[in-house]
């Protein structure tokens, strides 16, 4: 509902059909390691958008207090574009709020989609104080409404990541 549309004729095995097909350059970006099953569902309905990928990840200080880490970032030129930003988890919001800052430097989309299964309360909040309310929508499944002591949402899934790919050391 929120890209522009014009119909096409595209092409089947059988025959030509009028398909409606977004006008917008997208970008599908992700957060990895997380993020990747969930890009490649949106990949599969948004085949033509172009990709985008940071890695952050908690650097624990001790058992319960951490700092977000962005270590890399790959992305095509953004200016004019939508970019949607995808991560299964938001659980303080500040992963996304970083990846967001490091997508910035390769320009300024048009309009910023976050894309998430599962959203603390707090997370939302957080993001919709730290992202221009403008240029910005928030898409979750689901809102949950604690985070622990080691900020993962409750009752949440679990770590995304482990969960698609397995525990990590």
């Amino acid at each position: 509902k929120e890209f522009h549309y014009s119909t096409k004729d595209i092409q089947s095995p059988l025959g030509i059909a009028p398909m409606n097909t977004p006008d917008d350059q997208i970008v599908i970006s992700t957060i990895l390691r997380a993020g990747l099953p969930f890009h490649q569902g949106f990949l599969r309905y948004l085949d033509n958008a172009e990709n985008a990928f940071v890695s952050a990840y908690r650097k624990y200080k001790d058992r319960l207090n951490f700092d977000i880490h962005i270590e890399y970032i790959a992305s095509p030129r953004l200016t004019g574009k939508t970019l949607i930003i995808s991560d299964p988890m938001l659980a303080t919001g500040s992963s996304m709020e970083l990846a967001y800052e490091a997508l910035l430097t390769k320009g300024v989309p048009d309009h910023v989609h976050v894309a998430s299964i599962i959203s603390s309360k707090q997370a939302l909040e957080y993001l919709q104080k730290k992202m221009p309310d403008d240029k910005t929508t928030i898409w979750i499944a689901a809102l949950d409404n604690d985070l622990d002591d080691h900020s993962y949402i409750v009752p949440g899934l679990g770590d995304a990541g482990d969960l698609a790919f397995g525990e990590k050391e």
